[in-house]
């Protein structure tokens, strides 16, 4: 449902994490998966995009568990989201934190009238399969970046087994999250974003499959991507 927050945007997903916000930093809460995976996420990110002194959005950051993160990495963080509950959250935290990141409630399409050009990395985890169109957040992130910058992305894949893995399992047998988080519809296969990411002019640097045992609380990179998985892309126009 495309709601007038904009054409971007499903006003049921926007209410969905709003119902969540206040659980957003319980690590044993519905973003526990998010808790575990973090330091995982940052590292990558960091790997690709040296995190300390640049300039970095995150797009559909939540309550801010990735923004911080990166903040404390040393990295210049605007960070946007359309759940006015989940960034009243994030702004809070900042007071028992002490970093500091410039919450906005914004869409990557909007960020990209207002600012294009402007940051050295844009990252997009966990967010791309909550909204309608997909391929429109990828060529606005892609507009976001200055010459050489990288987005990088995670979504899930679409096949049997991401069905089974991230919505029978995580929703409905192991409750990890609330059910009905995710459409198995609005699944990305990496072939596709690769795709928007190439017709936005971008370079594919690299794509990981991420892993994640919630039994043994054990998470690594690399292997295959059928389940969730991991994007870097470059801007054309430099070197960072």
């Amino acid at each position: 449902m495309v709601s007038e927050l904009g054409n971007n945007v499903d006003s049921n997903e926007v209410g969905h994490f709003d119902a969540l916000a206040s659980q957003w930093w319980d690590p044993h809460g519905p973003m526990r998966s998010l808790h575990e995976i973090n330091a995982l996420r940052v590292g990558y990110i960091d790997e690709h995009c040296k995190l300390a002194d640049r300039a970095v959005l995150d797009v559909g950051c939540g309550g801010g568990l990735l923004s911080e993160a990166m903040a404390g990495l040393g990295a210049k963080v605007t960070a946007i989201d359309m759940s006015a509950e989940a960034l009243q959250v994030a702004r809070a935290h900042l007071l028992e934190s002490g970093l500091d990141v410039d919450y906005q409630h914004q869409t990557a399409e909007g960020m990209a009238e207002v600012a294009p050009a402007t940051f050295d990395c844009v990252v997009c985890m966990e967010m791309l399969e909550h909204v309608p169109q997909p391929q429109s957040v990828v060529a606005a992130c892609a507009s976001l970046l200055r010459p050489g910058g990288k987005l990088i992305m995670s979504t899930l894949n679409r096949n049997p087994k991401s069905y089974l893995m991230a919505i029978v399992g995580a929703e409905y047998l192991l409750k990890l999250i609330p059910a009905g988080t995710h459409e198995y519809g609005q699944f990305i296969k990496p072939a596709e974003l690769a795709a928007w990411a190439r017709s936005a002019q971008l370079e594919i640097d690299d794509i990981t499959g991420l892993h994640y045992n919630p039994l043994t609380g054990i998470h690594r990179l690399g292997g295959n991507v059928d389940v969730n998985y991991l994007m870097t892309c470059s801007d054309r126009g430099g070197d960072l």
